[in-house]
């Protein structure tokens, strides 16, 4: 099976998208996901850190 890099989209007022082969992990080293598509919040807001659950449309981000 033919491995597709992982590609990083950064959406305008919104989260970080992260797509293809990869391996997010924790801060002490353990895996939290591999699927994808995954979005990562960049607001500060989300209810579900890393993950993004949308509260930055509430939280007027801008970034």
């Amino acid at each position: 099976m033919e491995e597709k890099k992982a590609e990083f989209k950064v959406f305008k007022n919104g989260p970080l998208q992260i797509s293809g082969d990869f391996e997010l992990f924790d801060s002490a080293g353990e895996i939290i996901t591999r699927q994808s598509p995954i979005f990562l919040c960049r607001c500060g807001k989300s209810a579900d850190k890393p993950f993004c659950d949308g509260s930055h449309k509430s939280a007027g981000f801008s970034g």
